[in-house]
């Protein structure tokens, strides 16, 4: 919990928790997870849960252990599309964080391992209630324009994540809904709800219990800005990272260098020792990117398509694959013709089925979706019923809205993760044609689509990992939140989705999501047909490459053979 890893206070719910794990009802993962997010240190959660640390980590820093044949100096080559740095707060793409990830940083850090560690922060504690969380800001941490950070610059970001003129998807956690209030339609910020303690406190007061503030806090546009921050973020860009832009140019390469000065003054990174000297980001998109790996101009790459997995077992690298709540949503509009009638989506549902997509895309790998954006990986999933294709039930429902000749629908592809999106959409096309849907595929670039992700009628959206499934479901699915693409808005499942948010107990909160998943699969938003597997690989020159499910670049630790 502190820099020397001495827990202040245990909170009650630490306790609580401990009892259930002893007790059968919570594995002694989700224990380390949540006492974590209580505020105990990680290693003496996994000290009480009998465990050894999954990702073992330097104490009172969220950065792994020192590799004693380390080398310092070199230059990471990798390559990933390469976008625009414009406000942090906006980001809609993994990439843009990636790029910036180096420079700014989090208050917190969600680890491999899923458990949320301090960064910015040094370390927090939770009111009772779970409704106050009071973060206590590491001292010594320098910006690298001279400036301290402190308390001032955690209270701008919170002020401007939860102003509408941002227009930042940070207010769709259930931290910041937590700490905002709506008049005429607009969200705002409830006054007084973060308070300045000192220069290096900060107290939250929210209207609810939320469990999940420290992991809320490492969703990627919650990088931490300074103060004076302006977009676009690649023309000033000020940070406490180890590495600093040199050079952007989008759909080209973004350079980034070690800090050498602060302020006139030799920087000293408060995260410890840096090896690389430089990283390079070369623009490739997903298809070309393991092509481009083979010819030997790439360390490593974003990632690569199953469909390119033969190629990289026949070269000469390390393959890194891990399960995932990555997924796709080919989701319909709830407020746009056809789309406003629940019996065209419900009979585009019944005319699909989702188990095939796991074989005939992944090869067998990955997890078969249920269309209520919850993974089995996730702590609070609770199994429904085996959803069942139902091709006359869905002619049936197209008649009784006025189709008996079936419909012409269309869906706008971006292939934003790759031609598998393509994939999906013709394996879909197949099925609702047995219903008398034709379904027309519109394959566009995958920048067009994310300028229309959340307008157009039908679309098939990326989304990436998140820890929780309440996370994603309070960014893509309360009411009237910015990334709600579909428009869907039911008070009844936001307010299933608040006491699920809020109950401790991992048993009681998977009866309580049963209630969530199903009010989503039932308004027949979505056919979510699988949770994806990713893939990436490095040169064996490669050391300490961070393996995560988001995908996150976090290469503070990364050396290379020379």
């Amino acid at each position: 919990m502190t820099s020397n890893d001495t827990p202040r206070r245990i909170h009650p719910k630490v306790h609580e928790a401990r009892d259930l794990m002893n007790r059968g009802r919570m594995s002694r993962r989700e224990f380390v997870r949540i006492a974590a997010l209580l505020g105990l240190s990680a290693g003496a959660a996994y000290s009480m849960a009998g465990l050894t640390p999954a990702f073992a980590t330097q104490p009172g820093l969220p950065f792994p252990q020192d590799d004693s044949n380390a080398k310092e100096g070199g230059i990471l080559r990798v390559g990933m599309q390469v976008q625009r740095m414009d406000d942090p707060a906006t980001y809609s793409w993994v990439e843009m964080s990636n790029q910036t990830r180096h420079i700014l940083e989090y208050l917190t850090f969600t680890t491999p391992d899923n458990v949320t560690r301090p960064m910015l922060a040094e370390s927090w504690e939770a009111s009772d209630d779970l409704k106050t969380w009071t973060f206590r800001l590491r001292q010594g941490v320098v910006w690298h324009n001279g400036d301290t950070f402190n308390a001032d610059d955690v209270i701008f970001n919170f002020e401007r994540w939860m102003n509408a003129e941002t227009a930042s998807s940070n207010i769709g956690l259930s931290t910041f809904a937590a700490m905002v209030e709506e008049k005429d339609g607009v969200k705002s910020m409830i006054p007084g709800s973060i308070e300045r303690l000192d220069d290096y406190t900060v107290r939250l007061h929210l209207t609810k219990p939320v469990l999940s503030v420290a992991e809320d806090l490492y969703n990627y546009p919650t990088a931490i800005v300074h103060r004076s921050f302006k977009p676009p973020f690649s023309d000033n860009p000020i940070g406490t990272g180890p590495f600093t832009l040199s050079e952007l140019r989008v759909g080209e390469r973004c350079i980034l260098k070690r800090v050498k000065e602060a302020g006139g003054k030799p920087f000293t990174y408060w995260g410890g020792k840096v090896y690389l000297d430089e990283i390079h980001y070369y623009n490739f998109d997903e298809d070309n990117q393991l092509t481009e790996f083979a010819s030997g101009n790439l360390d490593t790459i974003y990632e690569f398509g199953i469909e390119q997995y033969p190629l990289a077992e026949a070269l000469d690298g390390n393959i890194i694959e891990a399960r995932t709540a990555q997924t796709v949503c080919a989701r319909m509009r709830v407020t746009e013709k056809p789309f406003d009638d629940i019996r065209v989506r419900k009979a585009v549902v019944m005319a699909c089925d989702n188990s095939v997509y796991k074989d005939l895309v992944f090869q067998g790998r990955g997890d078969i979706g249920e269309n209520h954006h919850v993974s089995p990986i996730h702590p609070e999933y609770y199994r429904l019923p085996e959803l069942k294709r139902d091709v006359e039930g869905a002619k049936a429902l197209l008649a009784e809205a006025g189709y008996p000749d079936g419909i012409e629908l269309t869906i706008d592809c971006g292939n934003t993760d790759g031609p598998w999106h393509q994939t999906v959409c013709e394996i879909m096309r197949d099925q609702l044609k047995d219903a008398g849907i034709r379904l027309n595929i519109n394959v566009i670039p995958a920048s067009r689509y994310w300028e229309i992700w959340d307008t157009t009628p039908f679309g098939i959206t990326a989304w990436t990992h998140r820890p929780l499934g309440t996370m994603v479901l309070s960014l893509g699915y309360r009411s009237n939140v910015p990334w709600n693409e579909s428009a869907f808005s039911d008070p009844e499942f936001d307010k299933a989705l608040d006491e699920a948010e809020a109950t401790l107990d991992v048993e009681e909160r998977r009866e309580k999501m049963a209630k969530v998943e199903k009010i989503l699969q039932d308004a027949a938003v979505m056919i979510q047909p699988i949770w994806r597997p990713v893939f990436t690989i490095t040169t064996k020159r490669v050391h300490g490459f961070p393996a995560h499910p988001t995908q996150y670049h976090q290469f503070n630790k990364v050396w290379l053979d020379s």
